[in-house]
């Protein structure tokens, strides 16, 4: 099937390039090219799990992490404490 498609220069030396190299046709290479990067963008992903390592970061004395409202008024410097 005979279709136009706008290929930009850069791939087009490449695609070029290659097929002089392996001495095919350009046609073969640009198949060749399209099918493995069409089954490259069907497949996932893999994507590795994101891991955090938790560090003990400690609480100051004086601050209470029970009473959220009240530890945020300390830290805003509200509280005379």
């Amino acid at each position: 099937m005979r279709t136009t498609v706008t290929i930009d220069n850069d791939v087009i030396e490449r695609a070029r390039s290659v097929a002089a190299k392996l001495g095919t046709p350009f046609k073969t290479v640009v198949n060749e090219a399209l099918r493995a990067g069409l089954d490259h963008v069907e497949q996932p992903a893999i994507r590795k799990r994101y891991k955090t390592t938790p560090h003990a970061m400690g609480l100051r004395p004086g601050h209470n992490l029970d009473n959220i409202q009240e530890l945020l008024t300390q830290l805003e410097g509200e509280d005379s404490r």
